[in-house]
């Protein structure tokens, strides 16, 4: 074992999360969220569930978190990130999705103060108040072309099946 390996009794897991790019024209669907004490900008965007997809995943989060309805369009891409607000590694699944509804009515999650539409300039300038590198990179790899079909996803179903 090296000094990074865990002991034999440790379970080493990272946080599995998923996040949507919502575009309407240049601006960006975000959430302002209360995390450790701050404030916190992000795309919508949260953890998988037991015996979820990660499509289904992105788009109850961003429901959740916002009120939209959305439509996966693209998967953008997975990143990889060591968190400093909790010292674990993130995988993040990151979702190109396209506006479809929106409920003004529907709760907020616990800690999101509320939704809000930027753009690119506007987000950069948020500077350390986004909360992770993951915001941007995700929005400037969808702006440079980055599409991966979504059946590059697979979900395969207790009973065998492919979603």
């Amino acid at each position: 074992m090296t000094e990074h390996d865990n002991s034999p009794n440790d379970v080493w897991r990272p946080h599995v999360t998923v996040a949507c790019v919502v575009a309407d024209g240049d601006r960006y669907l975000m959430v302002e969220e209360e995390v450790s004490g701050r404030l916190a900008y992000n795309q919508p965007a949260g953890h998988l569930d037991d015996f979820e997809s990660l499509q289904h995943a992105a788009v109850r989060e961003t429901r959740e978190e916002t009120g939209w309805t959305v439509a996966l369009i693209h998967l953008i891409g997975v990143h990889q990130w060591r968190s400093s607000e909790h010292g674990d590694v993130v995988v993040r699944f990151s979702f190109a999705a396209r506006p479809v509804s929106h409920d003004p009515h529907q709760p907020l999650d616990k800690g999101i103060r509320r939704a809000l539409w930027l753009t690119r300039r506007e987000i950069a300038e948020l500077g350390e108040r986004l909360r992770s590198p993951m915001v941007l990179m995700s929005i400037d790899d969808w702006l440079g072309g980055q599409r991966l079909p979504l059946s590059i996803v697979a979900n395969l179903m207790p009973d065998g099946a492919v979603s």
